[in-house]
């Protein structure tokens, strides 16, 4: 799909100079170019509210979108008006979706354990994490040195959904393999290093510490394995590996364990991680807090897939007394 427009580019730019991430740029791009495209390439300047409502009536009507994708374009075309174009769109009295998530998929224990001893080292400590630590995908992979605290078992998870910062747990039973990977990518940094090459670090970061790239703090925990220019700046350097990567090597683990039933992908282990705490009991505005929700509400619908409203509720039934 062709985005190179002088418009786009601007948006772009605009995009990066109040430092969101990668994901969430390409993200908005998309949305403002399917609203674009759907107005016959009408520039937005020309446009306004209306075309805003109309189309977003039309993905909850013709293309029975999810609610939570309907809001990401909600978000795109506010973004463009408000902070591009300085223009206040207003109330919008627009159709919303009305298809709702589905209850996600969860394993039980005894299934992450025969998926964990399938997979190679890394790619089990990396899974391991996403279910010990609650993690996204994404989240783990650009986990660095500095974000890993052993002596408080915490994990730092820097710019997730919604450009926020956020602590979680690390599980003890993760921490040799982990200080065991560090090794390793620290290792690799030194070589790296060696030829004038390191980690990439954001644009702005990057100029603020110009040797940052030889601090062992900067390293990812999980490099890739092959170098790369950087996105914003154009330096060689290395990133963090690639998430395709373990999706490929989960697949195979999930086919040899015999997990069938299930479709189940790497956002699950996170699914999973808060199902099994609110199963042992464990408060919802807890969980909610490890998993970075800005509501509790989105948290509460792993009490659904429990079969419960609330943690620890039980049916009536099982409570009657012979």
């Amino acid at each position: 799909m062709a985005r190179k427009s002088p418009f786009l580019e601007m948006v772009r730019g605009e995009i990066r100079l109040r430092g969101y991430s990668l994901r969430t740029e390409k993200t908005y791009l998309f949305w403002i170019y399917r609203y674009i495209i759907f107005h016959g390439k009408e520039h937005p300047t020309k446009m306004g509210a209306n075309e805003v409502k109309e189309f977003l009536t039309w993905l909850a009507v013709k293309k029975e979108v999810a609610v939570n994708t309907q809001k990401v374009a909600l978000n795109a075309l506010v973004f463009l008006y408000h902070k591009v174009l300085k223009v206040e769109l207003g109330e919008l009295d627009f159709k919303l979706a009305t298809k709702q998530r589905h209850l996600p998929t969860t394993l039980t224990k005894r299934e992450v354990s025969q998926i964990l001893r399938q997979l190679p080292e890394r790619d089990r400590l990396i899974i391991s994490l996403l279910y010990g630590s609650g993690l996204r995908i994404t989240e783990c992979l650009r986990l660095r040195v500095q974000d890993v605290c052993f002596d408080r078992l915490a994990l730092t998870v820097r710019d997730g959904k919604g450009n926020k910062d956020r602590q979680t747990l690390l599980s003890q039973s993760a921490v040799p393999a982990l200080k065991q990977q560090i090794e390793v990518a620290l290792a690799v940094q030194e070589s790296d290093n060696a030829h004038g090459i390191g980690p990439s670090i954001p644009g702005a970061l990057g100029k603020k510490y110009p040797s940052g790239y030889r601090m062992p703090a900067w390293m990812f925990v999980f490099p890739s394995s092959a170098l790369c220019q950087h996105t914003f700046t154009g330096v060689t350097c290395r990133h963090h590996l690639h998430e395709t990567v373990i999706r490929k090597s989960l697949q195979r683990a999930v086919k040899a364990a015999g997990v069938t039933g299930k479709k189940v992908n790497c956002h699950t282990f996170r699914h999973s991680f808060a199902t099994h705490l609110l199963q042992s009991g464990y408060d919802i505005r807890s969980v909610q807090e490890l998993l970075g929700h800005n509501d509790v509400k989105t948290t509460q619908i792993y009490t659904h897939v429990l079969g419960q409203h609330y943690a620890g509720t039980r049916s009536p039934l099982d409570t009657l007394v012979d």
